[in-house]
């Protein structure tokens, strides 16, 4: 039996026979990127042949125009005595429906598109996104000036604004951004990015961070950052420094430094492209911090066809929300040109850190980041699955083994604090704590003010 000689594809169906159902998938091609039906043939694409072939040369196009208001190629093909037919469908620019349902081929399945993702759909028909919508419950009221000057800032700063604009009025700059429309309504973007209380409006702007112990299951503690989402990234990124993330401290001569254990502008990088590329009609972004990785997590998949691949490497910049991207842009946060992810690389290869995996994940986007570093100070590697141990490979003066204890009880306790206890001089204390956190004895769990001291190792009395 002869086989039809198309090569393999996803927009190709094969079908025995004609039914008047398949104009569902007649449909599903014309919302997706095309495709072809043939009739008259099998699953394993051996051509078997049509009858009536006359007959329905002339139905199908007629039903087609008629429950699908579009025009088909519609061809009769013929293999020694078998007639078999070939439907051409192109994709359609606008919205197409059978029987007042959306039909929408992804890969090689047909979907019917319903409420959030028909919304998504018909907007990206129509060359909008869900932010570009006009909100009609909110008004300048509820726009807070403090974010406006704050996104002035950073755009003059980064020189994306002129500085003339610094004084403009709040109407002004958000005409200037395209975030009101031809009749005064504010857009989504226009709440999300700079309102007084965004909750109010979507019930899901919020970035939920929580420090795991070892399976999500086991929550140790958590913080939800809530507000507008244009000065967000800058909350998270305090929040992270003062109880999630380690910064190690070293001394080099006299000059102390603490330095984040994930490059700051390549997490910055990584929180900006969730909060600008989420689906603000999915949930919350959420952060799970672990012991050896970071989670982080923004409904909302990567744009048709890119990969990981695709994000490491060139590649067009395909926002989800224009308007957001938009701002964000001329904030100085993000690039139009699909370079984010090379600053991240560029800024993890410095560090020495593997770089984040990039994956879909339960219908969003999860970037992962491994916490090498950490691990290492927590002195884990050969000692994986063993309990922590005493100090006895590591030699500690009475000073220090009194440091510890103290920091035992004490986790909060500041090297000031540290000094006023034994009666010894900062200067001192602090080459104590160097040493101390050099041989994996203790470690700085966020910033220097607001963190907390770990006891990695069991002191001996």
């Amino acid at each position: 039996m002869t086989k039809i000689k198309n090569g393999e594809s996803q927009n190709i169906e094969y079908k025995e026979s004609w039914r008047d159902e398949y104009l569902k998938w007649i449909c599903g091609f014309a919302n997706a990127n095309g495709g072809s039906i043939y009739i008259g043939v099998n699953d394993d694409k051996e051509i078997i042949g049509v009858e009536n072939s006359k007959r329905l040369m002339e139905d199908i196009p007629n039903k087609i125009v008629t429950h699908l208001g579009i025009v088909a190629d519609v061809n009769l093909l013929h293999e020694g005595e078998l007639d078999y037919i070939e439907i051409i469908v192109e994709p359609s620019n606008i919205p197409i429906a059978y029987k007042g349902i959306y039909h929408y081929r992804s890969g090689s399945t047909k979907q019917e598109l319903r409420g959030t993702a028909l919304q998504q759909f018909i907007l990206k028909k129509m060359g909008r996104s869900w932010d570009d919508v006009s909100n009609d419950r909110a008004t300048l009221d509820d726009i807070d000036r403090k974010a406006i000057d704050y996104f002035l800032r950073k755009g003059i700063d980064a020189q994306r604004i002129p500085e003339d604009q610094r004084e403009a009025s709040t109407k002004e700059i958000l005409q200037s951004l395209g975030l009101i429309d031809d009749d005064g309504l504010l857009k989504n973007a226009a709440i999300l990015l700079f309102g007084k209380n965004p909750l109010r409006f979507f019930p899901s702007v919020a970035f939920k961070i929580g420090r795991f112990g070892k399976d999500e299951a086991d929550l140790m503690f958590q913080d939800v950052i809530e507000g507008n989402i244009i000065q967000m990234a800058d909350r998270v990124m305090e929040v992270l420094q003062a109880k999630y993330l380690v910064s190690p401290v070293r001394f080099e001569g006299m000059q102390r430094y603490e330095t984040l254990e994930i490059p700051k502008e390549a997490m910055r990088e990584i929180l900006y492209n969730a909060i600008a590329h989420k689906d603000y009609t999915g949930p919350d972004i959420q952060m799970h911090v672990y012991d050896d990785h970071i989670e982080v997590w923004n409904e909302g998949e990567l744009p048709e066809g890119y990969t990981e691949e695709t994000l490491m490497g060139r590649h067009s910049s395909k926002p989800r929300n224009r308007n957001i991207a938009n701002t964000m842009f001329k904030a100085g946060f993000i690039d139009t040109w699909g370079r984010g992810y090379k600053k991240i690389r560029d800024g993890f290869e410095a560090a020495g850190i593997p770089m984040p995996r990039v994956q879909n994940f339960c219908g969003g986007v999860q970037v992962t980041v491994q916490r090498t570093k950490f691990m290492q100070m927590m002195n884990v590697g050969n000692n994986v699955g063993k309990n922590v141990g005493n100090v006895s490979e590591t030699q500690l003066t009475d000073r220090q083994t009194k440091i510890c204890k103290l920091i035992k009880e004490y986790p909060h306790i500041s090297a000031k604090g540290l000094s006023e206890v034994l009666s010894v001089v900062p200067r001192t204390i602090e080459r104590d704590l160097s040493e101390l956190q050099k041989e994996g004895v203790i470690v700085r769990e966020g910033s220097k003010t607001a963190g907390h001291w770990v006891l990695l190792k069991q002191i001996k009395d």
